[in-house]
């Protein structure tokens, strides 16, 4: 039975983001999009990403809600466990990554501050793709049961409910006339999340890149994103693998001449699987791009990749986390692309 409503979470995610969606009537949400969100978690206008000041809390409180053992089948004490025995995705092992415990990105309201402590990503795991498989068991459910879970997590933007794990959703830009971005399909077959739906590129958990689990280095992980998202490099554990290390100061040099411009857009959550997502684009100035990924793969180890134009249409079913980045992208697209 709980393999059968995995396949159907898996099969059915857009059409049961719609149903969770619908659960969070008065909720702030970004852009015109259905990614959850608060007013001070979305910018006025780009920030950029230097201006994004990290802090750490090496032993924050724990989270409310951890390792909720609803739906669980006989025989395993967490989703993460279960997952890994009856439905593994082609890649999902336990690393170390980080909890945001707390964030601001108005600067009308101080200083824009991402507070972070230390997790692993099967604490995300564990509470988003329960809360989702409950959601899936509730609507195959000739009867409804509930949601006990999901009821007890409350609201998906209180980040001391459970262990929020960021990841960084990014908006690829190559600039010039015209503007197109890069876009990925996720295989539902090699993903433990989202899979069935569109992207944008790159994607990935904000983890450390090394052996320090204190390294906050926003910018770090965007690169090895990008080396192995669109170059399909080898998975980078440290910054100085030097396939990885060469690339990293090739895009840090084209960054330092402004033809590399990262900038933080928002942040929101997932009304599914609670996911929450930091929200940034990269814009690239054409020759730059082509030059520095002139290998862009067309097929990587999460799932298809492609070029689109930038120009307001959402391929469908997208990732409210993509739409969001998006839809923020394109409200600020003046000022993006205007270099300075």
């Amino acid at each position: 039975m709980w393999a059968d409503v995995r396949k159907r979470l898996n099969a059915s995610r857009a059409d049961l983001g719609v149903v969770a969606d619908g659960l969070y009537p008065g909720a702030t949400r970004a852009g015109s999009t259905a990614l959850l969100t608060r007013p001070e978690w979305i910018v006025t206008n780009p920030i950029p990403l230097e201006a994004v000041r990290l802090e750490w809390e090496p032993e924050p409180e724990p989270p409310a809600v951890a390792d909720p053992p609803e739906g669980l089948p006989a025989g395993f004490r967490t989703y993460a466990e279960a997952m890994a025995a009856l439905a593994p995705p082609a890649v999902f092992e336990n690393r170390r990554a980080y909890r945001l415990l707390d964030a601001n990105l108005d600067t009308g309201l101080g200083a824009t501050v991402l507070r972070l402590g230390p997790a692993y990503y099967f604490d995300a795991v564990n509470v988003g793709e329960s809360a989702a498989h409950e959601l899936a068991a509730h609507e195959l459910a000739e009867e409804a049961a509930g949601l006990p879970l999901r009821t007890r997590l409350g609201d998906p933007c209180d980040l001391a409910r459970r262990a929020a794990l960021p990841a960084i959703t990014t908006v690829t830009v190559r600039a010039g006339d015209p503007a197109s971005y890069v876009l990925h399909w996720r295989d539902p077959e090699k993903v433990a999340h989202a899979g069935g739906l569109y992207q944008v590129m790159p994607v990935g958990v904000f983890q450390p890149l090394g052996d320090d689990v204190d390294d906050l280095d926003l910018w770090g992980s965007m690169k090895r994103e990008y080396s192995e998202e669109f170059l399909g490099n080898d998975e980078v554990l440290d910054r100085h693998e030097p396939r990885f290390a060469s690339f990293a100061r090739d895009f840090d040099a084209a960054r330092g001449a402004g033809e590399v411009r990262p900038y933080v857009l928002g942040l929101g959550v997932d009304p599914l699987t609670f996911a929450l997502d930091l929200l940034t684009a990269v814009v690239i100035e054409p020759g730059t791009f082509d030059r520095l990924f002139a290998g862009l793969v067309q097929e990587n180890d999460e799932g298809k990749v492609a070029m689109a134009p930038f120009d307001g249409t959402v391929p469908q079913p997208m990732q409210p986390a993509g739409a969001a980045a998006l839809d923020l992208a394109r409200r600020h697209r003046g000022s993006l692309l205007r270099r300075t």
